[in-house]
């Protein structure tokens, strides 16, 4: 009986998600929470090659995730950018690392944040490992890396790449305001009208 209840429960969750799911996509919505891995990565770019290819019209994708995996974030990244139809950037909560970077795919005037969304750039972080050859190529990759996504931030923000540079040494917060004077955010909205 046990198993039986926990069968129910478990269908009718994934019945739940099922029409969360549908309903956002009928409202050419996405949502990108949580780590960004390779799975996140795939199933983030499905959703906007499908979107894409029913119509042009704007897609919305609302941000709140700590980062993860850079080159996940790069796929990302490059499909909103790759596909035709506009694609609008909501930022909630915390927007950081590699998620900074994929809300920075979308133009200045369609990156948009809620009251309380914090931002964070730095530098990306790599596990090194193995030989003292290995270390020294991982070591190398880490900063072409870093000159890549520097660059990324200062031509969708603004800033010119030493300030990003030296911005990105450490961890570097900013609140919806601070993030607007940067040039990370289009605008601070407070309600879903602020979208159109």
């Amino acid at each position: 009986m046990i198993k039986l209840d926990g069968m129910e429960e478990a269908a009718e969750a994934a019945k739940q998600f099922q029409f969360l799911e549908r309903a956002l996509f009928e409202k050419r919505t996405l949502t990108l929470f949580g780590e960004i891995n390779t799975e996140v990565a795939r199933r983030t770019m499905e959703k906007l090659l499908v979107l894409s290819y029913g119509s042009d019209d704007p897609i919305t994708i609302y941000i709140g995730s700590p980062g993860g995996h850079v080159e996940s974030g790069d796929t990302i990244f490059d499909v909103i950018r790759f596909i035709k139809p506009l694609v609008r950037t909501v930022g909630t909560g915390w927007v950081g690392s590699i998620a900074t970077h994929i809300y920075l795919a979308a133009d200045k005037a369609n990156r948009f944040c809620l009251p309380n969304t914090r931002f964070l750039i730095h530098q990306p972080a790599g596990g090194f490992g193995g030989s003292a050859a290995d270390v020294e190529i991982h070591a190398r990759e880490i900063l072409k890396t870093r000159e890549r996504i520097n660059r990324v931030i200062a031509e969708q923000t603004g800033q010119d790449v030493e300030r990003v540079a030296k911005d990105t040494e450490r961890d570097y917060w900013m609140g919806p305001e601070e993030s607007v004077d940067y040039g990370i955010v289009g605008k601070i909205i407070h309600s879903i009208d602020e979208l159109a």
